[in-house]
């Protein structure tokens, strides 16, 4: 913070009214956050004294926590100081109704539960079969432990988590070691706390929020997974530990194609960080030569969200990175050696530059096999306006169309539905909610609503759509690569965890084929190093592949 203190077998869905008009991108959003049932309020806690926190809050995540196939949905928040106790605010599950509808269970899942939450990241760590829930936290982050009954435990103790106080934000589960268990990565920001709280002021009376600077860094956390419902710290043995750093976003990546996955940390005024798993334990920071440290132009900028795919479909993949404004995003395309940071000549640079940007996905909105960018945008002071007259608190969410030449253009406004409303937003993350085939839209805002936004398609594009079972992998598959060929195009896609910005997506992957009714093959390189092809599958269909058993259709999406 640099610079400032399947669609036929459902009734109609609603929402479809509230689109309106007509789009150049080949689909539309529709707001459909109140007719289906989600009613959220985000609390930053904020009562005027200014902590640091509180602008920083919070993220989202699509979840099938039931595994009924249909993604539900699950909203972090925050809490009163103490203090300052004006409110009860908790965490929101919401489960989906299968009707474009879904039905809060917070308190029957046994979520109501008041902590000052930030980030969350899915996975099933036990490989029971059933997604379990890590949140992020100011102070004491919590493992929730999903029974398989609807319901979840708090097994923050007993697992080996408890009694760790830290600013923690974005966090992902993978498996490092590739021994079929997921581990825990989890980001920390500065070392805060209320105690610790620093007084910062703009015009030496009144306080102001602080800039990072006026904090020490903080190390991230590498937790391994024992495989008996335990975990271990390994982060000074892995080579992770590094107090100078000043993390908010993470995303995971096989950078070199050995099969083992690699870390990409998103560092607020501090280089960004590569962590390559060299495949016996350890991590060596490669960020530096691999060009994704910096800006081009040497300095280290302010990183709030990170994700990374295969957005020129060149068989790698590249990154993006939000920064503050007047700082711009970062694209980085790999060039065979390293990467360049190609925001300026793309359009995501200038069109960026006045924004400050934190959730960030690729997702194919339009189908047509080219991966775009969605990014949240809001600032971290209401008082920004005054100091920066070109420059406002709440900002337009951007969401930049591939052409298919590595060049993007920003059709928020073309999406109707008020998406480019100005928001202060925060968590984004993406899951096809209604199962159609595309995907759809979760944002979050800094002491606001939560939005979400239907995707419909307006020229016919298909899709197909792959959930991936581990069997010698973890369950979840994470870490797994998909790789199809269709329509003369080769696509990519990992099924991940992290990414954006305090979020999680889905776990199933979604492909674009534009018109195509078939495609060719679909190859997967599992974690545990098995790979699997399948030929001739038809569009319009989710496939489920359990590794070494095979692939079957779900029916429809």
């Amino acid at each position: 913070m640099a610079g400032l203190a399947s669609l036929s077998r459902l009734p109609a869905l609603p929402g479809l009214a509230e689109a309106g008009g007509t789009t150049s991108s080949g689909f539309r959003f529709a707001d459909v956050t109140s007719s289906a049932g989600i009613s959220f309020q985000h609390n930053s806690g904020a009562y005027g004294g200014k902590l640091l926190p509180e602008t920083l809050g919070s993220g989202c995540a699509f979840i099938d926590y039931d595994q009924d196939g249909w993604q539900d949905i699950l909203l972090i928040n925050g809490m009163d100081w103490s203090g300052h106790k004006r409110q009860r605010s908790t965490l929101r599950l919401y489960r989906n109704n299968r009707d474009g509808t879904f039905r809060d269970v917070t308190a029957h899942a046994g979520l109501d539960i008041e902590m000052y939450g930030m980030g969350v990241a899915v996975g099933d760590y036990d490989n029971d079969g059933f997604p379990d829930i890590l949140v992020t936290c100011v102070g004491q982050n919590r493992l929730f432990h999903n029974t398989g009954k609807g319901t979840f435990a708090d097994v923050t103790d007993r697992s080996g988590l408890g009694k760790r106080s830290a600013f923690s934000t974005s966090a992902l589960w993978f498996d490092y070691d590739r021994d079929g268990l997921l581990d825990l990565f989890v980001c920390n920001y500065v070392k805060w706390s209320p105690e610790r709280d620093v007084f910062c002021s703009l015009d030496g009376r009144h306080k102001s929020y602080c800039t990072p600077e006026a904090y020490r860094g903080d190390t991230c956390w590498l937790f391994h997974n024992r495989g008996n419902g335990t975990f271990e710290d390994v982060t000074a043995q892995s080579g992770i530990f590094d107090s100078s750093s000043k993390s908010l976003g993470v995303a995971m990546l096989d950078d070199d194609g050995d099969g083992w996955i690699d870390i990409l940390v998103a560092n607020d005024t501090q280089p960004n960080k590569m962590y390559r798993n060299q495949g016996n334990g350890t991590f060596k920071d490669a960020a530096v030569e691999a060009g994704l440290a910096f800006s081009n132009d040497g300095r280290a900028r302010a990183g709030m969200g990170i994700d990374v795919a295969d957005f020129a479909n060149s068989g790698h993949a590249g990154v993006a990175i939000t920064n503050f404004d007047n700082e711009m995003t970062g694209l980085y395309e790999y060039d065979g050696k390293n990467y360049q940071d190609v925001a300026a000549r793309t359009g995501v640079g200038l069109a960026s530059k006045n924004t400050l940007g934190f959730g960030c996905v690729f997702l194919d909105a339009n189908l047509d096999g080219w991966l775009d960018l969605a990014v949240a945008n809001g600032h971290i002071d209401e008082t920004v306006r005054n100091i920066r007259g070109n420059v406002g608190y709440a900002q337009p969410p951007q969401l930049f169309l591939n052409d298919r030449n590595v060049r993007f253009r920003d059709v928020a406004a073309e999406l109707n539905a008020g998406f480019d409303q100005p928001k202060v937003g925060r968590g984004l993350a993406y899951g096809d909610f209604d199962r159609d085939g595309d995907l759809d839209l979760l944002l979050t805002t800094n002491n606001g609503p939560a939005y979400l936004y239907r995707n419909d398609q307006l020229e016919g594009n298909r899709s197909i759509r792959f959930r991936l079972v581990g069997t010698k992998s973890n369950r979840d598959a994470i870490g797994a690569l998909v790789r199809i060929v269709a329509g003369g195009m080769t696509q990519l896609r990992m099924v991940k965890s992290g990414s954006s910005y305090l979020s999680q997506s889905e776990l199933p992957v979604t492909f674009g084929l534009g018109k195509s009714e078939r495609l060719e093959s679909a190859v997967i390189q599992w974690p545990s190093g098995r790979t699997e092809e399948f030929k001739n599958l038809s569009a319009g269909r989710c496939y489920e592949c359990v590794e070494g058993k095979g692939i079957s259709p779900l029916g429809g999406f």
